[in-house]
């Protein structure tokens, strides 16, 4: 009886000992999983923003002193806007030069749009991590994985322009990314954003 206590005793130190030799993952937060997206957007280059502007966006671009309306074509639909000085300030055209040329196919084409893109360049930003969940990642034996908000950041540009892309729907600012992160040498790191 007294072999079966001391083999019993033996057994549960030696599982408590293998146990404790075995390390877990270190906890990865997530405030952490954003910091380190942050820190990526932030050692990337800065970026543009790319704004779609309608009709109404061309208008208020127009009262602005954004552009300026230079010629109009005979069917009356058509224009060209040369940009101001302002308008050089703020925006670049995607083919470049200094002319919008304004072509909808009717009065009633309420989808059409140019595309500009901001002068000012600022860096990406990373908010609203949502909960990690163990991912399985080629290379990796641990791995998390997340959701985010990517979002364009405002920072310097015009009000004009910001009123041009909130007052048009198909204007996106803020999109959905995912995060994924690998257990390395005992640290998370960032591997890839999708």
């Amino acid at each position: 009886m007294l072999n079966w206590k001391t083999l019993g005793l033996v057994a549960v130190a030696g599982a408590g000992m293998l146990i404790a030799g075995c390390k877990s993952a270190p906890e990865l937060s997530k405030d952490q999983a954003l910091k380190m997206v942050q820190d990526k957007y932030d050692q990337t280059a800065p970026v543009g923003v790319n704004i779609l502007v309608d009709d109404a966006g061309m208008r208020l671009g127009a009262t602005s002193k954004l552009w300026d309306r230079t010629k109009v074509y005979p069917n009356r639909l058509w224009a060209d806007f040369k940009l101001t000085a302002e308008g050089k300030k703020a925006v670049v055209l995607p083919g470049g030069g200094d002319t919008i040329e304004w072509r909808p196919a009717s009065l009633e084409d309420k989808k059409y749009s140019i595309v500009v893109t901001t002068i000012g360049a600022n860096h990406l930003k990373a908010k609203d991590m949502g909960d990690l969940q163990d991912e399985m990642l080629p290379g990796a034996d641990t791995a998390k994985a997340g959701k985010y908000t990517e979002a364009a950041n405002l920072t310097g540009v015009p009000e004009t322009l910001q009123h041009i892309i909130a007052d048009n729907a198909l204007n996106k600012v803020s999109w959905k990314k995912q995060a994924d992160f690998a257990l390395e040498n005992g640290s998370w790191v960032l591997k890839r954003i999708e």
